[in-house]
Order: structure tokens, then C-alpha cells, then sequence
């Protein structure tokens, strides 16, 4: 029997009624569309194909570094003006998930996986010797974690260390080689991304312990007064990606979860506090890298195409 007008709007709105009661919400999505004028590009594939690798710039050069077998030791260096990769120096030991920054010209990288447990090695490059040395260790061993450089100092931020996920934040001082403790990061978790914009470190999603455990949240460090703050959460929960600065925004991008690796391109803007939506990756994947370049473009690089021990030798380059 078909349904009258008015039971048809009673039902429709019984429906509406239920959730309140119980039905699960939508998972947000960033508020805004993607703009006109974004674009991706091809380029150059890296030597080795990789995931749960690290990556920076140096000079005018991206170093994508360490990674899964059997990429665990290489150091490829990409040259966004020439689109050509060369070989560098290897690091003295393999590692996967690790973090790099780079700081006064030289590329650091700190814990990560040696493959059976998580390291406390930071290691530092000289492009200009195409050498590597030790540095002081990291007082808490940890991989997965995230680092970034702000003002002549490498933070290093959470990860998985001997004891599970962790919140810790030590700092290392490049003119006295030596590590200090600092605020732990309000909420403890691996596989996030970090990127520091105007004097403030900022983390991004992640998880707690397995995929299935994605984090939305997002946390402000101020160095300044060494605490931190919530921030409005990232749009889509994911682990595994990566971030970038980029003008006077941050994006993150790529992830995965059980069965599904995401293409979100998501844009933070800490002067308003809101997210965007950018053009998606046309590759999604995880344990990627994401560096901003001379050139003013984000070149997202290496990463797992399918959840787990993937790779991939991908380099694609965003314009907004």
C-alpha cells in the first residue's frame, strides 16, 4: 500500500528522531571544497621503492630516507628544478619509521625501527661531505614518532617506545649536542605527523597502537611557555600520513586503516584555527613523506599503496 503524503513526512521524520537515540554521525569531512586551480603532477619516481620513510629539505634538495627492505638503508636525494634523483651516502643503519629534520643546513634523523626494536640513534648528514656521524642519543628510544626543527632545536615527539605509545617530548639543542625534557604531548600515539609553523609545533591524527585505532586529534606545542593545547581536530581520522608547510598552512596527507589507504589532502590554518579540503593525492598511501620545496611546491613521496608492507617509489608534486 503506498503511503500518504502526511505518513510519509511522519516517517521521514521518525527516522531524523532516531538518531539522537543512538545512530552513529557521519564522520566529519573539512568544511570547504577543494579550490579551483589546484593540481598534481607526476614526477620522477624515487631510485628505491619505499614506505615508512622520512624526508626533508636540505638546501635545495629533498632527502627521502630509510624505509622497509630493501630500502631500510637508502638516502636518494630529488632535485625539484632538474626532476632528477641521485644516490647519497646510506645510512650507517637500516632503519623504518623513523623522523628527519633538517636544521643549519645539515639532515638529522632521529629513532626509528633497527628493524627488531626502536632506536635511540639521531644521525646527522652533511651534505657538503656526504657524510653521516652520531650524535647524543635519544633518551627514549622510540619509532614512529615525529620531529620537527624550530629555532636551532630538533623536537621529537611521541612514537612507539619500549613500553607502547608514548606522549614524550625531548629536545635536542644543536650548539651543546645534548637533550632536554619537555612537556609531554597531552595525548600519547604513533604514526602521526608533526610540522612547526610561527614558533608552534603542531601534531597531527595517528593511532594507538593498530590502524583500527585512528586519531582525528590535534595538539599545539608552545616552546615558549612549553605547554600545549587542542586545536580543532583533523577532518578525517587517519595514521600514517604526513605533513607540510606551506604559505601560512599545514597539509596532511595520505593514511591508511584496515583495508583502505586514504587520497585526503587536508589543510590546516592555525590563524583561524579551521581545516580545508585540498585537491586528493592521486596515489593514496601511507608511511609516505611530504616536503615542501624552493619552489613553493609539495612534493608527497615513497609510501604504501595498500594498507601494511607496502611500497612504492611514487613522487607526485602539488600546486595549490
Amino acid at each position: 500500500m503506498r503511503l500518504l503524503p502526511l505518513a510519509a513526512l511522519l516517517l521521514t521524520l521518525a527516522l531524523l528522531l532516531a538518531r539522537p537515540l543512538g545512530l552513529p554521525a557521519a564522520t566529519p569531512r573539512a568544511s570547504v571544497p577543494a579550490q579551483a586551480g589546484e593540481s598534481w603532477q607526476s614526477r620522477a619516481p624515487l631510485p628505491t621503492a619505499r614506505a615508512e620513510v622520512a624526508g626533508a629539505l636540505v638546501g635545495s634538495e629533498i632527502y627521502v630516507v630509510g624505509g622497509f627492505d630493501p630500502g631500510a638503508t637508502a638516502n636518494e636525494a630529488y632535485d625539484p628544478a632538474t626532476d632528477t634523483w641521485r644516490r647519497a651516502a646510506p645510512l650507517p643503519v637500516g632503519l623504518n619509521h623513523a623522523a628527519a629534520a633538517a636544521l643549519d643546513g645539515k639532515l638529522y634523523v632521529v629513532g626509528g625501527f633497527d628493524p627488531s626494536s626502536s632506536s635511540a640513534r639521531l644521525l646527522e648528514y652533511d651534505p657538503a661531505v656526504d657524510q653521516w656521524r652520531e650524535r647524543a642519543p635519544l633518551p627514549t628510544p622510540r619509532g614512529a614518532l615525529a620531529a620537527v626543527a624550530l629555532g636551532g632545536k630538533l623536537y621529537a615527539i611521541g612514537g612507539v617506545g619500549p613500553t607502547g605509545d608514548t606522549g614524550t617530548l625531548e629536545v635536542w639543542d644543536a650548539a651543546t649536542d645534548r637533550w632536554t625534557e619537555a612537556a609531554p604531548m597531552p595525548t600519547p600515539r604513533d604514526h602521526f605527523a608533526a610540522a612547526a609553523l610561527d614558533g608552534v609545533v603542531y601534531a597531527f591524527g595517528g593511532r594507538l597502537g593498530d590502524m583500527s585505532r585512528k586519531l582525528g586529534v590535534v595538539e599545539a606545542y608552545d616552546p615558549a611557555t612549553d605547554t600545549w593545547s587542542e586545536r580543532a581536530p583533523l577532518p578525517t581520522p587517519r595514521s600514517g600520513i604526513a605533513a607540510a608547510v606551506l604559505g601560512d598552512q599545514i597539509y596532511v596527507v595520505g593514511g591508511e586503516e584496515p583495508g583502505h589507504t586514504f587520497a585526503e589532502n587536508e589543510v590546516y590554518r592555525p590563524s583561524t584555527d579551521s581545516w580545508s579540503s585540498a585537491a586528493p593525492l592521486p596515489t593514496p598511501r601511507h608511511g609516505l613523506a611530504a616536503v615542501t620545496a624552493q619552489d613553493g611546491a609539495l612534493y608527497v613521496l615513497a609510501g604504501g599503496p595498500t594498507p601494511g608492507g607496502s611500497a612504492s617509489a611514487v613522487n607526485e608534486r602539488f600546486t595549490p
